[in-house]
C-alpha cells in the first residue's frame, strides 16, 4: 500500500504581492506549492508595463509590513524596506485668495510613525525571488485558469504562447486576440487547496461561484483615474518636491496626488468624475492646462510641462475604480480567495495591498490555530476536515474586517479631496493628537493611526473611533458650557486663588475625560441591556406562539374526533 503523503499540494492562482506572499507562507510550512500566473514572468521588464510599473503607486504600512515579517523568510523584509521611501505626512497644496501658492504639511501620526512608498514591481520581484529559492515551489507563468471542480479537487489551465497585454482594470480589451492565438492543450492539475489571489476580475472567484452560495456586490464609483509623472529636476536630477510627503492637491469633487519613486520622479494620479474627463477630452489642447491651473495650482507648468501634461493625458488610459464585496471566501476545504479577489477597494486609504497581505497572515494564523500543519493530523480526511473548519473561521472573521476597510476607503476619498482643508477637520485632528500625546493612558488614537500603524481588526476601528467621537462631543459640550457660564466675579478683598500648574490642568482634564468615558461606557451598556431585553422579549413571544399553536392543534384534533363520533 502506498504511503499517504503528509504534504499538502497548494495551488496559488496569481503571482502578485498577495499571491506570492501566500505561496511563501505555505512553502515555509512544508507544502508542495505551485504558483500559476496568467501573465509572463512579472520580473521581466517587458512584462512590467502591463500594470505593475506605474499603476496607482503603493503605500506599505504596518499591516503589510507585519505580514511580510511573519513570513519568516530571512532578510526579505529588510530587503524590501531598503527600497522604499518614508512618507511622514501629507503635503496639501493650494492657492490663497490673493493668488499666492501655499503648501501645508499634515503629519500622519502624533508619535512620528510613517508609511512607506513602494514600487510594486520591486516588491513583486523580491517576493518572487524569495519563492524561486525554495525547493518546494514551482512557478508557472502564462497559465490561465479555465476551470475547477472543487469537489474533485481538480483544476484546468491553458498555457498561453504569448503574454497578455491588457490592463488589470480593463482586462477584456484583448480577449478576441487572446482566444485567436494558437494555444497548447489544456492541462489538469489535482490539489488539496487552491488559494485565489488573482485580482478584482478573479477567475478563481468566478469558478467558486459555481459551488458556493456566494453573495456578490460590485460597484464602480463615479470617478476615473489617469496617471502622470513628475520628472526629477533637470539641473541636478533631484526630487522636484519634498520626497517624504504624499502630495495632495484637493479639489472638492476631484483630486491630484503625487507619490515619490526611487528614481526621484513622482508617480501622480488624477482622480475626477467621468464628466470632467469627458469634458476635457473633447478638446484637451484648449481645456487641459486650464483645468489643471484652476483645480491643481502649481502642477503645470511648474512641475509638469504643458507638452508632457498633454502627452500623458492623451496616451495614458482613463480607468475606472471598482469596489467589490463578497461572502463566503471559501468552499469546504478546497478553495479560498484573498486580496482583491475577495474585497477589491478604491485606493484612497492606501490599504488595498496591505489588507491583502494581512489576509495571508490571518489565514495562516487560523490554519495554524486549527492544527492543519500539526504532525498529529497526517491523515488526508482528518486534515481536510480540520482545514474546512479553519476556512469557515477565516470567512467569519475576515469578511467583516474587509467590509469595514472597503467602506473606510470610500469615506477617506471625501477626506483627501476636501476635508483636509476644513478648519473643523484640522481642529478635531489637533484635539485627538493632543490627547494621544498628553494622555496616553486613555489609549486614544486617530482613525488613520489605528488603520495604518496598528493591527487592530478593521471592524473594531470604526467602533473605537465612533466612541472617541462621542467623548469629544462631551468635552466640547463641557467647554462651551464653561464659556456660556463664566465664573462669578469676586469682590476686591476676596482671597487670591491658588496658582494651578499645567500638570494639574492636565490631571483635571484627564479626570474629566475619564468621567465622560465612563458615562459613554454606561450608555453603551444601557444600549446592550436594551438590546438584550428586546431579544428576551422576542424569545418569550416565540415561546408563547409555539405553545398557543400546539394548543390550537390539540383543540383541532379534539374537534375533529368529536365531529367524527357525532359528539360535537
Amino acid at each position: 500500500m502506498a504511503e499517504v503523503s503528509k504534504t499538502q499540494k497548494v495551488l496559488v492562482v496569481g503571482a502578485g504581492p498577495v499571491g506570492a506572499l501566500a505561496a511563501l507562507y505555505a512553502a515555509n510550512r512544508g507544502d508542495d506549492v505551485h504558483v500559476y500566473e496568467l501573465r509572463a514572468d512579472l520580473r521581466d521588464p517587458s512584462t512590467t508595463p502591463l500594470n505593475f510599473t506605474r499603476s496607482i503607486n503603493l503605500a506599505l504600512s504596518e499591516r503589510g509590513i507585519n505580514s511580510i515579517r511573519n513570513a519568516k523568510s530571512g532578510e526579505l523584509l529588510e530587503e524590501i524596506i531598503t527600497e522604499t521611501i518614508p512618507m511622514h505626512a501629507r503635503m496639501i497644496h493650494g492657492r490663497r485668495k490673493d493668488g499666492e501658492l501655499y503648501q501645508e504639511s499634515q503629519a500622519y501620526d502624533a508619535n512620528g510613525r510613517y508609511i512607506q512608498a513602494v514600487d510594486r514591481a520591486s516588491l513583486n520581484k523580491r517576493l518572487l525571488d524569495a519563492l524561486e529559492k525554495l525547493p518546494n515551489v514551482t512557478l508557472h507563468f502564462n497559465h490561465k485558469l479555465t476551470g475547477a471542480d472543487f469537489n474533485k479537487k481538480t483544476a484546468w489551465f491553458e498555457q498561453q504562447r504569448h503574454a497578455k497585454t491588457d490592463h488589470a482594470q480593463n482586462p477584456s480589451q484583448n480577449d478576441a486576440l487572446w482566444h485567436d492565438q494558437k494555444r497548447t492543450a489544456e492541462i489538469s492539475v489535482t490539489f488539496d487547496l487552491i488559494i485565489g489571489a488573482d485580482g478584482a476580475h478573479s477567475a478563481t472567484r468566478y469558478h467558486l461561484m459555481k459551488f458556493a452560495r456566494l453573495d456578490y456586490q460590485q460597484e464602480y464609483i463615479d470617478t476615473l483615474w489617469c496617471e502622470f509623472q513628475i520628472a526629477p529636476r533637470p539641473s541636478d536630477s533631484s526630487f522636484a518636491i519634498d520626497p517624504n510627503h504624499l502630495h495632495i492637491w484637493p479639489g472638492g469633487s476631484l483630486m491630484f496626488i503625487a507619490i515619490p519613486s526611487l528614481d526621484r520622479s513622482f508617480t501622480c494620479t488624477l482622480f475626477a468624475p467621468a464628466s470632467h474627463f469627458s469634458s476635457v477630452s473633447e478638446n484637451p489642447e484648449q481645456k487641459l492646462v486650464k483645468f489643471f491651473h484652476k483645480n491643481f495650482p502649481g502642477v503645470c507648468p511648474e512641475l509638469i510641462s504643458t507638452s508632457d501634461l498633454q502627452k500623458q493625458f492623451r496616451e495614458n488610459p482613463h480607468l475606472p475604480l471598482i469596489s467589490i464585496k463578497c461572502k463566503p471566501y471559501h468552499y469546504k476545504s478546497s478553495v479560498v480567495i484573498l486580496g482583491d479577489a475577495a474585497h477589491a477597494m478604491v485606493p484612497f486609504y492606501g490599504q488595498g495591498m496591505n489588507a491583502g497581505l494581512e489576509d495571508v497572515r490571518v489565514l495562516f494564523d487560523i490554519l495554524d490555530k486549527h492544527g492543519v500543519y500539526d504532525s498529529e493530523t497526517p491523515d488526508p480526511a482528518a486534515r481536510d476536515h480540520t482545514r474546512e473548519a479553519a476556512l469557515d473561521e477565516y470567512t467569519s472573521q475576515r469578511a467583516p474586517d474587509a467590509g469595514a476597510i472597503n467602506d473606510l476607503a470610500l469615506q477617506n476619498y471625501e477626506e483627501m479631496r476636501s476635508s483636509v482643508q476644513s478648519p473643523l477637520y484640522k481642529v478635531r485632528k489637533w484635539m485627538e493628537e493632543t490627547v494621544t500625546i498628553y494622555l496616553p493612558s486613555l489609549g486614544w488614537r486617530t482613525q488613520y493611526t489605528r488603520v495604518s500603524f496598528e493591527n487592530q481588526p478593521y471592524s473594531e476601528v470604526g467602533k473605537a473611533v465612533k466612541r472617541q467621537g462621542r467623548i469629544l462631543i462631551g468635552v466640547v459640550g463641557l467647554s462651551l458650557l464653561g464659556v456660556a457660564n463664566p465664573p462669578i466675579p469676586q469682590p476686591p478683598n476676596a482671597p487670591t486663588p491658588k496658582t494651578i500648574t499645567i500638570q494639574q490642568r492636565i490631571t483635571e482634564l484627564e479626570g474629566t475625560l475619564a468621567e465622560i468615558s465612563r458615562a459613554v461606557s454606561l450608555l453603551e451598556l444601557s444600549e446592550k441591556q436594551h438590546e438584550r431585553f428586546i431579544s428576551e422579549l422576542e424569545t418569550d413571544c416565540e415561546n408563547v406562539t409555539v405553545r398557543v399553536t400546539a394548543l390550537m392543534e390539540k383543540m383541532r384534533g379534539v374537534v375533529e374526533e368529536e365531529s367524527a363520533t357525532g359528539a360535537w
